[in-house]
Protein backbone atom coordinates (compact mmCIF):
# COMPACT_ATOMS: atom_id res chain seq x y z
CA UNK A 1 0.00 0.00 0.00
CA UNK A 2 1.13 3.56 -0.92
CA UNK A 3 -0.02 6.86 0.29
CA UNK A 4 1.64 10.16 -0.99
CA UNK A 5 0.57 13.60 -0.72
CA UNK A 6 0.27 16.25 -3.01
CA UNK A 7 3.77 17.83 -4.00
CA UNK A 8 5.27 20.81 -6.30
CA UNK A 9 8.54 19.69 -5.81
CA UNK A 10 10.54 16.60 -4.65
CA UNK A 11 14.04 16.50 -3.01
CA UNK A 12 16.22 13.02 -2.35
CA UNK A 13 18.81 12.79 -0.17
CA UNK A 14 21.19 10.69 -1.20
CA UNK A 15 21.13 8.53 1.52
CA UNK A 16 17.63 7.45 0.42
CA UNK A 17 17.94 7.74 -3.07
CA UNK A 18 17.64 3.72 -3.73
CA UNK A 19 14.32 3.21 -1.80
CA UNK A 20 13.01 6.20 -3.37
CA UNK A 21 13.68 4.98 -6.73
CA UNK A 22 12.11 1.82 -5.56
CA UNK A 23 8.19 3.73 -5.07
CA UNK A 24 9.48 6.37 -7.69
CA UNK A 25 7.22 4.99 -10.63
CA UNK A 26 3.91 4.57 -7.95
CA UNK A 27 3.90 8.89 -7.94
CA UNK A 28 2.14 9.37 -11.22
CA UNK A 29 4.36 12.36 -11.80
CA UNK A 30 3.46 14.94 -14.49
CA UNK A 31 5.55 16.52 -16.21
CA UNK A 32 5.97 19.67 -14.72
CA UNK A 33 6.42 17.39 -11.65
CA UNK A 34 9.19 15.68 -13.50
CA UNK A 35 11.20 18.48 -13.97
CA UNK A 36 11.19 19.57 -10.51
CA UNK A 37 12.79 16.24 -8.98
CA UNK A 38 16.04 17.57 -6.98
CA UNK A 39 18.82 15.48 -5.73
CA UNK A 40 20.64 16.42 -2.46
CA UNK A 41 24.24 15.02 -2.62
CA UNK A 42 26.38 13.85 0.16
CA UNK A 43 29.54 14.56 -0.96
CA UNK A 44 30.95 17.27 -3.31
CA UNK A 45 32.41 14.09 -6.03
CA UNK A 46 29.18 12.83 -6.39
CA UNK A 47 27.52 12.10 -9.92
CA UNK A 48 23.92 13.32 -10.29
CA UNK A 49 21.73 10.72 -11.54
CA UNK A 50 20.49 11.00 -14.53
CA UNK A 51 16.56 12.80 -14.62
CA UNK A 52 17.57 14.35 -11.50
CA UNK A 53 18.53 18.04 -10.90
CA UNK A 54 21.41 19.31 -8.26
CA UNK A 55 19.63 21.23 -5.53
CA UNK A 56 23.18 22.66 -4.65
CA UNK A 57 23.52 24.43 -8.26
CA UNK A 58 19.78 24.95 -8.50
CA UNK A 59 19.90 27.41 -5.30
CA UNK A 60 23.36 28.50 -5.25
CA UNK A 61 22.21 32.30 -6.74
CA UNK A 62 18.66 32.26 -5.20
CA UNK A 63 18.17 35.32 -3.28
CA UNK A 64 19.15 35.11 0.72
CA UNK A 65 16.34 37.46 1.81
CA UNK A 66 12.61 36.73 2.63
CA UNK A 67 10.48 36.08 -0.15
CA UNK A 68 7.71 38.63 -0.99
CA UNK A 69 5.22 35.88 0.51
CA UNK A 70 6.56 35.41 3.89
CA UNK A 71 4.10 38.21 5.18
CA UNK A 72 1.05 36.08 3.96
CA UNK A 73 2.08 32.67 5.91
CA UNK A 74 -0.45 32.54 8.75
CA UNK A 75 -0.74 30.11 11.48
CA UNK A 76 -3.14 27.71 9.89
CA UNK A 77 -0.87 26.99 6.95
CA UNK A 78 0.18 23.80 6.26
CA UNK A 79 4.22 23.94 7.83
CA UNK A 80 4.46 19.72 6.69
CA UNK A 81 3.06 16.18 6.06
CA UNK A 82 4.12 13.71 8.93
CA UNK A 83 3.01 10.45 7.78
CA UNK A 84 1.87 8.82 11.54
CA UNK A 85 0.23 5.38 12.17
CA UNK A 86 -2.03 7.06 14.78
CA UNK A 87 -4.35 4.86 16.65
CA UNK A 88 -4.88 2.66 13.84
CA UNK A 89 -1.47 1.59 13.12
CA UNK A 90 -2.21 2.27 9.39
CA UNK A 91 -0.13 5.14 7.66
CA UNK A 92 -2.04 8.63 7.32
CA UNK A 93 -0.61 12.06 6.60
CA UNK A 94 -1.04 13.97 9.54
CA UNK A 95 -1.45 17.49 9.05
CA UNK A 96 0.94 19.92 11.07
CA UNK A 97 0.17 23.66 11.20
CA UNK A 98 2.59 26.31 11.61
CA UNK A 99 0.69 27.21 14.89
CA UNK A 100 2.02 23.65 16.30
CA UNK A 101 5.71 24.67 15.33
CA UNK A 102 5.28 28.06 16.82
CA UNK A 103 3.51 26.96 19.96
CA UNK A 104 5.80 24.33 20.49
CA UNK A 105 8.37 27.73 20.25
CA UNK A 106 6.67 29.86 22.51
CA UNK A 107 4.84 27.74 24.93
CA UNK A 108 7.39 24.39 25.41
CA UNK A 109 10.26 26.28 24.72
CA UNK A 110 9.49 29.86 26.83
CA UNK A 111 6.88 27.88 29.34
CA UNK A 112 7.66 24.29 29.76
CA UNK A 113 11.70 24.38 29.44
CA UNK A 114 12.27 28.13 29.88
CA UNK A 115 15.09 27.98 27.00
CA UNK A 116 17.98 30.29 26.72
CA UNK A 117 19.58 31.66 24.04
CA UNK A 118 22.70 29.91 25.54
CA UNK A 119 21.01 26.42 25.27
CA UNK A 120 21.69 23.47 23.05
CA UNK A 121 19.04 20.73 22.48
CA UNK A 122 20.01 18.01 21.73
CA UNK A 123 17.69 16.27 19.09
CA UNK A 124 17.46 12.27 19.20
CA UNK A 125 14.71 11.45 16.85
CA UNK A 126 14.57 12.11 13.13
CA UNK A 127 13.00 15.06 11.87
CA UNK A 128 10.49 13.37 10.07
CA UNK A 129 8.80 12.11 13.48
CA UNK A 130 6.77 14.63 15.51
CA UNK A 131 8.75 14.22 18.25
CA UNK A 132 11.77 15.25 16.62
CA UNK A 133 9.98 17.89 14.64
CA UNK A 134 7.65 19.80 17.46
CA UNK A 135 9.39 18.50 20.29
CA UNK A 136 13.27 18.77 19.25
CA UNK A 137 12.98 21.38 16.20
CA UNK A 138 10.01 23.62 17.88
CA UNK A 139 11.54 24.65 21.17
CA UNK A 140 14.67 26.18 19.57
CA UNK A 141 12.33 28.47 17.92
CA UNK A 142 11.90 29.88 21.84
CA UNK A 143 14.84 31.67 21.75
CA UNK A 144 16.94 31.11 18.69
CA UNK A 145 18.91 28.37 20.54
CA UNK A 146 21.02 25.90 19.04
CA UNK A 147 19.58 22.15 17.34
CA UNK A 148 22.44 19.52 17.83
CA UNK A 149 21.51 16.82 15.41
CA UNK A 150 23.15 13.17 14.51
CA UNK A 151 22.83 11.02 11.63
CA UNK A 152 21.35 8.07 13.56
CA UNK A 153 21.25 7.84 17.33
CA UNK A 154 23.64 6.33 18.91
CA UNK A 155 23.34 4.52 22.53
CA UNK A 156 27.12 4.45 23.11
CA UNK A 157 28.37 8.26 21.86
CA UNK A 158 25.25 9.73 23.22
CA UNK A 159 26.79 11.49 26.24
CA UNK A 160 30.08 11.95 24.68
CA UNK A 161 27.92 13.87 22.35
CA UNK A 162 26.27 16.00 25.02
CA UNK A 163 30.04 16.83 26.23
CA UNK A 164 31.13 17.87 22.70
CA UNK A 165 28.11 20.10 22.02
CA UNK A 166 27.05 21.53 25.02
CA UNK A 167 23.69 20.30 25.25
CA UNK A 168 21.52 21.27 28.38
CA UNK A 169 18.49 19.50 26.59
CA UNK A 170 17.42 16.58 24.92
CA UNK A 171 14.15 15.10 23.79
CA UNK A 172 13.60 11.68 24.37
CA UNK A 173 10.85 9.05 23.30
CA UNK A 174 10.48 6.03 26.12
CA UNK A 175 12.72 3.82 24.35
CA UNK A 176 15.94 5.87 24.18
CA UNK A 177 15.74 6.30 27.63
CA UNK A 178 15.68 2.31 27.98
CA UNK A 179 18.75 2.19 25.98
CA UNK A 180 20.59 4.89 27.31
CA UNK A 181 19.78 3.61 31.12
CA UNK A 182 20.41 -0.27 30.03
CA UNK A 183 24.07 0.57 29.39
CA UNK A 184 26.90 -0.65 32.09
CA UNK A 185 27.27 1.93 34.71
CA UNK A 186 30.05 4.57 33.97
CA UNK A 187 32.48 7.14 36.38
CA UNK A 188 31.28 9.44 33.70
CA UNK A 189 27.54 8.88 33.81
CA UNK A 190 27.19 11.99 35.89
CA UNK A 191 29.56 14.07 33.87
CA UNK A 192 27.18 15.63 31.31
CA UNK A 193 25.89 19.22 30.76
CA UNK A 194 22.39 17.70 30.51
CA UNK A 195 20.07 19.42 32.78
CA UNK A 196 16.02 18.86 30.86
CA UNK A 197 14.71 16.17 29.07
CA UNK A 198 11.52 16.37 27.36
CA UNK A 199 9.57 14.56 25.22
CA UNK A 200 7.21 11.32 26.22
CA UNK A 201 6.81 7.41 27.18
CA UNK A 202 9.25 7.60 29.94
CA UNK A 203 8.90 4.34 31.78
CA UNK A 204 7.38 5.37 35.51
CA UNK A 205 9.57 2.60 37.52
CA UNK A 206 12.98 4.38 35.84
CA UNK A 207 11.93 7.62 35.90
CA UNK A 208 13.62 8.41 39.36
CA UNK A 209 16.22 6.27 39.12
CA UNK A 210 17.30 8.02 35.65
CA UNK A 211 17.07 11.14 37.06
CA UNK A 212 19.54 10.25 39.95
CA UNK A 213 21.86 8.28 37.90
CA UNK A 214 22.61 10.95 35.01
CA UNK A 215 22.02 13.70 37.28
CA UNK A 216 18.75 15.09 35.76
CA UNK A 217 17.35 18.51 37.12
CA UNK A 218 14.00 17.99 35.13
CA UNK A 219 11.91 16.23 33.15
CA UNK A 220 9.06 17.31 31.12
CA UNK A 221 6.86 14.49 30.08
CA UNK A 222 4.37 15.63 27.83
CA UNK A 223 1.01 13.61 26.09
CA UNK A 224 0.31 14.39 22.47
CA UNK A 225 -0.38 12.30 19.15
CA UNK A 226 1.49 14.38 15.87
CA UNK A 227 -1.84 14.48 14.50
CA UNK A 228 -3.78 16.56 16.95
CA UNK A 229 -3.04 19.59 19.61
CA UNK A 230 -6.30 18.65 21.51
CA UNK A 231 -5.95 17.65 24.26
CA UNK A 232 -1.98 18.04 25.14
CA UNK A 233 -0.52 17.35 28.61
CA UNK A 234 2.91 18.75 29.67
CA UNK A 235 4.45 18.10 32.97
CA UNK A 236 5.43 21.53 33.81
CA UNK A 237 5.14 21.52 37.53
CA UNK A 238 8.54 18.83 37.31
CA UNK A 239 6.02 16.23 38.99
CA UNK A 240 7.58 12.44 38.82
CA UNK A 241 5.97 10.34 37.20
CA UNK A 242 3.38 11.62 35.06
CA UNK A 243 2.15 13.58 31.80
CA UNK A 244 1.22 16.55 33.47
CA UNK A 245 -1.63 18.72 33.02
CA UNK A 246 -3.79 20.04 30.16
CA UNK A 247 -5.06 23.34 29.18
CA UNK A 248 -7.58 22.01 27.03
CA UNK A 249 -11.55 20.31 27.40
CA UNK A 250 -10.70 17.13 28.14
CA UNK A 251 -12.56 13.52 29.51
CA UNK A 252 -11.13 10.35 31.08
CA UNK A 253 -14.61 8.26 29.93
CA UNK A 254 -15.29 4.47 30.89
CA UNK A 255 -14.34 2.08 28.24
CA UNK A 256 -15.19 -1.52 27.89
CA UNK A 257 -11.83 -2.80 27.41
CA UNK A 258 -13.56 -6.54 25.91
CA UNK A 259 -16.41 -5.51 24.09
CA UNK A 260 -13.97 -2.78 22.66
CA UNK A 261 -16.17 0.28 23.34
CA UNK A 262 -17.12 3.68 25.45
CA UNK A 263 -19.68 2.51 28.04
CA UNK A 264 -22.71 4.68 27.87
CA UNK A 265 -25.09 5.51 30.92
CA UNK A 266 -29.28 5.30 30.98
CA UNK A 267 -29.68 8.80 29.38
CA UNK A 268 -27.01 7.23 26.21
CA UNK A 269 -24.24 9.86 27.30
CA UNK A 270 -20.38 8.72 27.95
CA UNK A 271 -19.30 8.37 32.22
CA UNK A 272 -16.66 9.95 33.63
CA UNK A 273 -14.35 8.34 35.62
CA UNK A 274 -13.40 8.80 38.87
CA UNK A 275 -9.86 10.07 40.33
CA UNK A 276 -7.89 6.93 40.95
CA UNK A 277 -9.49 5.27 37.90
CA UNK A 278 -8.74 4.66 34.05
CA UNK A 279 -10.47 5.77 31.14
CA UNK A 280 -10.39 6.48 27.77
CA UNK A 281 -9.02 10.05 26.48
CA UNK A 282 -11.33 12.39 24.53
CA UNK A 283 -10.24 15.81 23.79
CA UNK A 284 -13.36 17.95 23.14
CA UNK A 285 -13.83 19.37 19.11
CA UNK A 286 -14.96 22.88 19.51
CA UNK A 287 -15.52 23.51 15.97
CA UNK A 288 -16.51 20.03 14.26
CA UNK A 289 -16.99 21.40 10.88
CA UNK A 290 -13.73 22.80 10.64
CA UNK A 291 -11.79 20.37 12.63
CA UNK A 292 -9.44 18.06 10.55
CA UNK A 293 -6.71 15.77 11.29
CA UNK A 294 -5.26 14.12 8.57
CA UNK A 295 -5.29 15.44 4.73
CA UNK A 296 -8.41 12.36 4.20
CA UNK A 297 -11.52 13.84 5.79
CA UNK A 298 -13.22 9.69 6.13
CA UNK A 299 -9.72 8.69 8.49
CA UNK A 300 -10.31 11.63 10.62
CA UNK A 301 -14.37 11.72 10.95
CA UNK A 302 -13.80 8.24 12.20
CA UNK A 303 -11.84 9.54 15.18
CA UNK A 304 -14.88 11.75 16.66
CA UNK A 305 -17.44 10.22 19.15
CA UNK A 306 -20.51 12.29 18.94
CA UNK A 307 -23.20 12.87 22.21
CA UNK A 308 -20.32 12.43 24.68
CA UNK A 309 -21.54 14.95 27.36
CA UNK A 310 -24.70 16.52 25.99
CA UNK A 311 -26.56 16.45 22.82
CA UNK A 312 -24.24 17.02 19.44
CA UNK A 313 -21.22 17.68 21.12
CA UNK A 314 -18.40 16.22 19.83
CA UNK A 315 -15.10 14.70 20.87
CA UNK A 316 -11.89 13.42 19.83
CA UNK A 317 -11.07 9.48 20.59
CA UNK A 318 -7.67 9.71 21.02
CA UNK A 319 -7.14 5.67 21.07
CA UNK A 320 -5.68 5.79 24.54
CA UNK A 321 -6.46 5.00 28.11
CA UNK A 322 -4.87 7.38 30.80
CA UNK A 323 -5.41 7.21 34.85
CA UNK A 324 -6.78 10.18 36.50
CA UNK A 325 -4.33 10.45 39.44
CA UNK A 326 -5.61 13.84 40.49
CA UNK A 327 -4.54 17.15 41.24
CA UNK A 328 -5.81 17.61 36.97
CA UNK A 329 -2.60 15.16 36.34
CA UNK A 330 -2.76 12.00 34.00
CA UNK A 331 -0.32 8.92 33.81
CA UNK A 332 -0.57 7.59 30.43
CA UNK A 333 -1.26 3.52 30.51
CA UNK A 334 -2.00 1.89 27.42
CA UNK A 335 -3.42 2.10 23.83
CA UNK A 336 -6.92 0.32 23.19
CA UNK A 337 -8.25 -2.11 20.59
CA UNK A 338 -6.29 -4.63 18.92
CA UNK A 339 -3.18 -1.82 17.96
CA UNK A 340 -0.46 -2.19 20.55
CA UNK A 341 2.70 -0.35 20.58
CA UNK A 342 6.28 -1.62 20.32
CA UNK A 343 9.69 0.28 19.96
CA UNK A 344 7.46 3.38 20.22
CA UNK A 345 5.42 3.05 17.45
CA UNK A 346 1.61 1.70 16.75
CA UNK A 347 1.23 -2.15 14.95
CA UNK A 348 -1.51 -2.38 13.23
CA UNK A 349 -2.74 -6.07 14.22
CA UNK A 350 -4.74 -6.21 11.17
CA UNK A 351 -1.94 -5.10 9.03
CA UNK A 352 0.80 -7.79 9.85
CA UNK A 353 -2.21 -10.69 10.07
CA UNK A 354 -2.72 -9.39 6.37
CA UNK A 355 0.93 -9.95 5.46
CA UNK A 356 0.77 -13.35 7.35
CA UNK A 357 -2.28 -14.57 5.71
CA UNK A 358 -0.42 -14.96 2.21
CA UNK A 359 1.89 -17.02 3.33
CA UNK A 360 1.57 -20.02 1.84
CA UNK A 361 2.19 -22.67 4.82
CA UNK A 362 -0.83 -20.43 7.05
CA UNK A 363 -4.11 -21.73 6.97
CA UNK A 364 -5.69 -18.75 9.73
CA UNK A 365 -3.41 -16.48 12.08
CA UNK A 366 -4.51 -14.18 14.82
CA UNK A 367 -2.30 -11.47 15.96
CA UNK A 368 -2.11 -9.14 19.05
CA UNK A 369 0.53 -7.77 21.56
CA UNK A 370 1.52 -9.22 25.02
CA UNK A 371 3.79 -8.12 27.69
CA UNK A 372 7.22 -8.92 28.28
CA UNK A 373 9.00 -7.76 31.92
CA UNK A 374 11.13 -4.67 31.80
CA UNK A 375 9.88 -3.53 28.35
CA UNK A 376 7.89 -0.34 27.04
CA UNK A 377 4.69 -1.18 25.36
CA UNK A 378 3.64 -4.85 24.21
CA UNK A 379 5.57 -7.12 21.69
CA UNK A 380 4.17 -8.76 18.83
CA UNK A 381 2.57 -12.32 18.94
CA UNK A 382 1.12 -14.74 16.50
CA UNK A 383 -1.07 -17.52 16.67
CA UNK A 384 -1.16 -19.66 14.01
CA UNK A 385 -3.12 -22.35 12.28
CA UNK A 386 -0.99 -24.29 9.76
CA UNK A 387 -2.30 -25.76 6.97
CA UNK A 388 -2.72 -29.31 7.44
CA UNK A 389 0.68 -31.78 6.51
CA UNK A 390 2.88 -29.56 6.46
CA UNK A 391 6.24 -28.89 8.09
CA UNK A 392 6.61 -25.60 8.83
CA UNK A 393 9.91 -23.69 7.80
CA UNK A 394 10.42 -21.31 10.46
CA UNK A 395 13.60 -19.80 8.79
CA UNK A 396 11.83 -18.87 5.29
CA UNK A 397 8.98 -17.55 7.54
CA UNK A 398 10.75 -15.32 9.55
CA UNK A 399 12.54 -13.58 6.40
CA UNK A 400 9.78 -13.33 4.83
CA UNK A 401 8.47 -11.31 7.57
CA UNK A 402 11.39 -9.04 7.75
CA UNK A 403 11.27 -8.40 3.70
CA UNK A 404 7.18 -7.48 4.13
CA UNK A 405 6.84 -6.13 7.71
CA UNK A 406 8.90 -3.06 9.51
CA UNK A 407 11.46 -4.47 12.09
CA UNK A 408 8.72 -3.56 15.15
CA UNK A 409 5.66 -5.21 13.82
CA UNK A 410 7.70 -8.54 12.83
CA UNK A 411 6.36 -10.96 15.67
CA UNK A 412 8.39 -12.05 18.43
CA UNK A 413 6.01 -14.61 19.37
CA UNK A 414 4.47 -17.49 17.56
CA UNK A 415 2.45 -20.16 19.58
CA UNK A 416 1.38 -22.65 17.10
CA UNK A 417 -2.21 -24.21 16.81
CA UNK A 418 -4.81 -27.10 15.94
CA UNK A 419 -7.34 -24.86 15.59
CA UNK A 420 -8.67 -20.18 16.33
CA UNK A 421 -11.72 -20.07 18.38
CA UNK A 422 -14.12 -18.01 16.49
CA UNK A 423 -17.58 -15.91 17.20
CA UNK A 424 -20.98 -16.50 15.56
CA UNK A 425 -19.89 -14.01 12.99
CA UNK A 426 -16.28 -15.88 12.24
CA UNK A 427 -13.97 -13.11 14.56
CA UNK A 428 -11.58 -14.83 15.75
CA UNK A 429 -11.20 -14.55 19.70
CA UNK A 430 -8.64 -13.14 20.74
CA UNK A 431 -9.40 -12.37 24.53
CA UNK A 432 -8.07 -15.59 26.14
CA UNK A 433 -5.22 -15.41 23.62
CA UNK A 434 -3.94 -12.22 24.79
CA UNK A 435 -4.52 -13.31 28.41
CA UNK A 436 -2.44 -16.37 28.30
CA UNK A 437 0.36 -14.81 26.32
CA UNK A 438 3.18 -16.85 26.16
CA UNK A 439 2.67 -18.73 29.64
CA UNK A 440 4.08 -22.12 29.11
CA UNK A 441 2.29 -23.23 32.44
CA UNK A 442 -1.20 -22.41 31.30
CA UNK A 443 -0.67 -23.60 27.66
CA UNK A 444 0.60 -26.83 26.06
CA UNK A 445 0.87 -25.27 22.51
CA UNK A 446 3.68 -25.59 21.13
CA UNK A 447 5.51 -21.63 21.30
CA UNK A 448 8.71 -20.33 19.69
CA UNK A 449 10.21 -17.18 20.08
CA UNK A 450 12.88 -14.74 18.43
CA UNK A 451 15.31 -13.82 21.11
CA UNK A 452 17.29 -10.66 20.99
CA UNK A 453 20.33 -10.70 18.61
CA UNK A 454 18.63 -14.02 17.26
CA UNK A 455 18.36 -14.66 13.36
CA UNK A 456 15.70 -17.59 14.17
CA UNK A 457 12.68 -18.43 16.84
CA UNK A 458 13.41 -21.05 18.75
CA UNK A 459 10.96 -23.38 21.10
CA UNK A 460 10.21 -21.61 24.30
CA UNK A 461 11.60 -24.00 27.17
CA UNK A 462 11.04 -23.07 30.76
CA UNK A 463 14.63 -21.88 31.16
CA UNK A 464 14.13 -19.39 28.16
CA UNK A 465 10.51 -18.69 29.99
CA UNK A 466 12.08 -18.14 33.23
CA UNK A 467 14.71 -16.07 31.88
CA UNK A 468 12.70 -13.94 30.36
CA UNK A 469 10.59 -13.34 33.54
CA UNK A 470 14.00 -12.45 35.32
CA UNK A 471 14.31 -9.86 32.82
CA UNK A 472 18.15 -11.58 31.79
CA UNK A 473 17.19 -11.07 28.15
CA UNK A 474 17.01 -7.31 26.22
CA UNK A 475 14.68 -7.10 23.90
Amino acid sequence: MYYACSRSAIIVEEELFHPFEEVKSRLNLNDTQKQRVYFLPDKEDTKIPEGYLNIRDEIKDSEKTNPSTTPEMVGGNTFAYVFTSGTTGLPKASIIKNSAILAAGIFMGNVVLEITLEDVVYCTTPLFHSNGLIVGFGNTLAQGSALALRRKFSVSNFWADTRKHGATIFNYVGEICRYLYNQPPSIDDLNNPVKHMIGSGLRYDMWKPFKKRFGIDTVREQYGASETAVPGFFNIHNIDETCGVSMSQYGLVKYDVNADEVVRNEKGYLIKVKPGETGLLLGKIEDIDNFFMYKDKKATEKKVIRNVFRKNDAYLNTGDLLKDIGYGHVQFVDRIGDTFRWKSENVSTDQVENVISTYEQVYQNTVYGVKIPNTEGRAGMISLVIKPDEDFDFNRFLSFLKKQLPSYAVPLIIRIKKNLEVTATHKIKKGSLKEEGYDIEKISDPIYILLPRSSEYVRLTEEIYKGISEGKYAF
